[in-house]
């Protein structure tokens, strides 16, 4: 029996409205060292987005390379990890020979030759025991060519079918390379009722897949929906390991078709939700009348909290009395406060500072909904958004608020220096 572990995005380097949370990083890597001891498992797989962003801090790059020494020494033979839509591909797989000689696998990009995606992995005798297809995020350029005049749907139908084929031909390889690899076996040992499994692992985005509001999640593919159902995956593989979404979810009700989603909490949408790995055991299959039947025995390992966050709505009063309650409880959470209140309250944050103050508690955003709500509120029912500039707005919103005209126009001019300073800082970045 082989023994996976499925985990993916993990967005190292990714910070929550500015705070840093290397910490939290950190502590779940050192968690998943331990779970991979205590649960014996034999084959850690990486379904991308490793890093949040392509140039990773020194820090990140410490974390990674500092877990990936430490999983060598463990009782996990091989490391399995590609690329996803955050990671650089060049970036991840430049040290890939360096980390081969750990049993680190690292696919960043798709390559000539398809069968460098194709990995046969072997027991500590060295025997065959199961073969990934590490299919890597798939870009626009690799898996289709552009056409002038090309229709949106055109460009969907032809990712669709990219992807479709390029699965297709990994599936397709791995079964040769299984084949052969049972040719030699039988020579030495009697496997004729044995078969050895074969798992895949893509990032990429299923129709019908969950997220959560602001969870960082992106589009893969601009100006096209691109989710691919779970009917492009061909037949004959034993596990789908994915990434991207970071909801842990099965795909069309499938028990070996999942993601894992991410280790961490991305916003405070997923402060609730039950984060977790994926611990899959598969059995040696058996070979019953040329078909190949599988049964994969699948747990989740529910992940601990390592940084508790909360979500605080209502008016000032509910909200202070929340504050209060977690204060006393001597909760060390980050907050993030949403005020939704019928009354202007002009001084919101001094007075969430303080209720804070001598607590661990540390409010990372306030969110005042209803001023946003009647300034847009004043928007005429045949006007949008769009029809009204920065300026626009401001001026709604000083006569929501009956601002009296001696004190506006010391307003407008502070609010016009903040915009062009603004305007000023983004000319500059680019």
């Amino acid at each position: 029996m082989t023994r996976i572990l499925h985990t993916s995005d993990w967005h190292i380097g990714r910070t929550l409205y500015g705070r840093k949370r290397f910490d939290e990083f950190e502590a779940f890597l050192d968690w998943l060292v331990r779970t991979i001891q205590q649960e014996r498992v034999d084959v850690l797989l990486v379904a991308g987005d490793v890093f949040d962003t392509a140039t990773p801090n020194n820090t990140a790059q410490a974390l990674y390379y500092r877990f990936l020494s430490r999983v060598s020494v463990t009782c996990c033979r091989h490391v399995v990890i590609i690329a996803g839509n955050h990671d650089s591909p060049s970036f991840l797989m430049a040290p890939k020979e360096l980390l081969k000689a750990l049993d680190v696998h690292v696919i960043g990009s798709i390559s000539d030759n398809i069968e460098d995606e194709v990995l046969v992995l072997s027991d500590n005798d060295n025997v065959p025991e199961l073969i990934v297809c590490a299919v890597p995020y798939l870009r626009d350029r690799d898996i289709r060519v552009v056409e002038s005049g090309e229709s949106t749907e055109d460009k969907e139908r032809q990712l669709i079918e990219g992807i479709r084929n390029h699965y297709c031909e990994v599936v397709v390889i791995a079964k040769e390379k299984r084949d052969e690899c049972l040719k030699h076996l039988k020579k030495s040992m009697p496997v004729a009722s044995k078969m050895i499994p074969i798992v895949a692992m893509g990032h990429l985005f299923t129709a019908g897949g969950k997220t959560i509001e602001g969870d960082g999640v992106r589009e893969l593919y601009v100006g096209s929906l691109a989710h691919v159902s779970a009917g492009i995956f061909p037949n004959g593989l034993d596990y789908l390991a994915l990434g991207h979404l970071h909801v842990p979810q099965q795909v069309a009700g499938s028990d070996t078709i999942r993601y894992s989603g991410s280790p961490l909490p991305m916003s405070f949408g997923e402060a609730k939700q039950q984060k977790s790995v994926v611990i899959v055991d598969l059995n040696a299959c058996a070979m019953q009348s040329s078909a190949d039947i599988c049964q994969p025995q699948i747990k989740l390992i529910p992940l601990p909290v390592f940084q508790k966050l909360e979500r605080i709505k209502g008016n000032l009063q509910t909200i202070l009395a929340e504050i209060a309650a977690l204060a006393s409880a001597d909760s060390q959470a980050w907050l993030e406060v949403i005020y939704e209140g019928n009354e202007i309250t002009g001084d919101l944050r001094t007075r969430l500072d303080e209720a804070v103050a001598g607590s661990q508690l540390e409010i990372l955003r306030v969110k005042n909904s209803r001023v946003i709500d009647r300034v847009l509120g004043q928007i005429d029912a045949e006007e949008t958004l769009d029809d009204l500039d920065v300026n626009d707005v401001f001026d709604r919103c000083l006569d929501m608020h009956n601002v009296p005209d001696e004190q506006r126009r010391d307003l407008i001019q502070a609010y016009q220096e903040v915009v062009k300073s603004l305007y000023e800082g983004d000319a500059h970045m680019e």
